[in-house]
């Protein structure tokens, strides 16, 4: 089986769908049927059950997937680290961010870096519509995310940054006139969904105005660029982390200050089970930082 063969099976393992794997990969779907087609004739049997509505493992395929994967994972690894041993590095920190604003953070990956020259950090995007599958999956070491999380097999470290909250909507939308307001005024409106768990994706979206008003939950979205399409339309509002307004500034979404939203904070989390020496010593350069000219922007 060769290599591309491979990946396109487990990206297609992941994704369950054929558009999605074919975009993720940069092929066409016509190459990804065709792989897939080529590994089921060499094994003798099926490795997904497809129709026009879903796409699943079969029994056997689910056991491929669970033989390959840490194979394939430690192949991938293998050559990073004689790529980190070629440029005199001897370690490798991957950090997860759902978090847009990286340059904000950049003080403490240098600090980090001038305490460990033989490290190099990696940074990987995660989408908030499955904000701690990466981590679990072991792909990244420690990741940035918003707070609170409440996960037991998740160690929560110090808080990095805080911003305020702001209401993105379509610029025609008559919210986006005011100077403020307030999670009262979504009463009336349709937030869009699509983070989870649902504790976490409350503390931006919550259920329920202040005086206790049904707050209507439409659209689901897995990042911001699914985001855009469904405010620019006005379909939907979003409460949104002040950076999306730096980071995503368009001329037909606007950001409107949410006067009662509690601020947002960011911290690092990392797997109880799989905490390091590098993750320890990245986390104390973070809390140095914080300590010394607070997480506050």
């Amino acid at each position: 089986m060769e290599l591309r063969d491979i990946e396109i099976f487990l990206t297609l393992a992941e994704e369950l769908h054929f558009t999605r794997t074919a975009e993720r990969l940069h092929v066409t779907q016509a190459r990804v049927s065709q792989a897939i087609k080529k590994q089921e004739r060499r094994i003798g049997a099926a490795l997904f059950e497809r129709n026009n509505r879903q796409v699943a493992l079969t029994p056997i395929g689910q056991r491929l997937f669970d033989d390959i994967r840490p194979m394939y994972r430690g192949l991938h690894e293998g050559m990073d680290r004689a790529r980190l041993a070629a440029r005199g590095k001897t370690g490798v920190l991957t950090v997860g961010s759902i978090a847009v604003n990286l340059h904000d953070f950049r003080p403490m990956f240098d600090a980090f870096a001038q305490d460990h020259p033989d490290c190099e950090v990696q940074l990987r995007h995660v989408d908030f519509g499955d904000p701690f599958g990466r981590l679990r999956a072991g792909e990244i070491d420690m990741q940035i995310v918003w707070l609170p999380v409440e996960e037991p097999d998740l160690t929560v470290g110090p808080v990095i940054y805080t911003e305020p909250i702001v209401l993105a909507m379509a610029v025609t939308h008559p919210l986006a006139e005011r100077e403020s307001v307030s999670y009262e005024d979504l009463a009336d409106q349709t937030v869009m969904g699509g983070a989870r768990p649902d504790y976490w994706r409350e503390v931006l979206v919550p259920l329920r105005t202040p005086s206790g008003q049904l707050i209507r939950i439409g659209p689901s979205a897995s990042n911001f660029q699914e985001m855009i399409p469904i405010l620019v339309t006005g379909e939907a509002v979003s409460p949104v982390h002040a950076q999306a307004a730096r980071y995503y500034a368009r001329p037909d979404i606007a950001y409107v200050p949410i006067r009662d939203a509690p601020p947002g904070r960011w911290g690092l989390i990392w797997r109880t089970d799989g905490e390091t020496e590098l993750i320890r010593a990245f986390a104390r350069v973070a809390h140095h930082l914080n300590s010394v000219a607070g997480p506050s922007v």
